[in-house]
């Protein structure tokens, strides 16, 4: 059965935008947001010298959020309450929303494919997330069938952990990886993002780490260091 395409937002950079892209960045929003959140980042990032770069900003599905009472909003998957457990690490157990989250990879995915057929190949398709985005760009991008130019997560943590060893593709094994977080995170604490970019690390990929003085945001720096890693992994071959 074919994954109906999520409605998007698309702009293309450079000096002409009907120029037909060399690139692709699909660019995933964080919870109660949508596609319009990253528009102006990504005019920031300035990737056109390299030639034209189509970035794509979906819209994710309004649906209830346990942790917001139930309130629709626009969420890739739901996310549960965490629960006191005084014996472990973080003093928190938290339940995921599986079958959520697998719904939503399969969503990202059929973007992905997308840009294969309008000509982008995979190899130059850099998936990137915030928050909530971060959580399905690791999850979608690791398991791409296809090698993508990069992965990029953006002050959120990997889901479904424990099954990304035995699910990862391993076209992505050394997919490059650009991981930030801020220090003063209040919503997605620093510890669970060093814990991912740790997790990640053991399975033996590579991971570009940065963290700044900032919380649950952007700051200019990170843009400005995203910029540049952008920049290296959809340099011309």
């Amino acid at each position: 059965m074919t994954m109906p395409l999520l409605e998007t937002i698309e702009s293309v950079t450079g000096p002409d935008a009907q120029a037909t892209p060399v690139a692709s960045v699909v660019v995933l929003h964080g919870l109660g947001a949508d596609g319009h959140d990253f528009v102006p980042i990504a005019r920031e990032l300035n990737l056109g010298s390299g030639g034209p770069v189509r970035f794509v900003f979906p819209h994710a599905p309004v649906r209830p959020v346990t942790l917001n009472g139930g309130y629709p909003m626009r969420a890739w998957y739901d996310i549960f309450p965490p629960v006191p457990a005084p014996g472990t690490p973080s003093g928190v157990t938290r339940r995921e929303d599986e079958p959520g989250l697998r719904l939503a990879c399969a969503q990202v995915q059929a973007l992905l494919d997308r840009e294969v057929a309008r000509g982008v190949p995979a190899a130059r398709t850099v998936l990137m997330g915030f928050s909530q985005g971060c959580a399905m760009a690791l999850m979608a991008g690791l398991r791409s069938p296809q090698r993508l130019a990069g992965v990029v997560g953006l002050s959120g943590y990997l889901p479904l952990a424990d099954t990304t060893a035995a699910e990862a593709s391993a076209a992505n094994r050394d997919v490059p990886i650009f991981m930030a977080h801020g220090r003063l995170d209040p919503v997605v604490v620093p510890g669970r993002g060093e814990a991912s970019r740790d997790a990640l690390v053991a399975l033996g990929y590579r991971v570009d780490w940065h963290d700044y003085p900032m919380d649950h945001s952007v700051c200019a720096q990170e843009v400005a260091d995203l910029a540049c890693w952008l920049k290296q992994v959809l340099a011309p071959a």
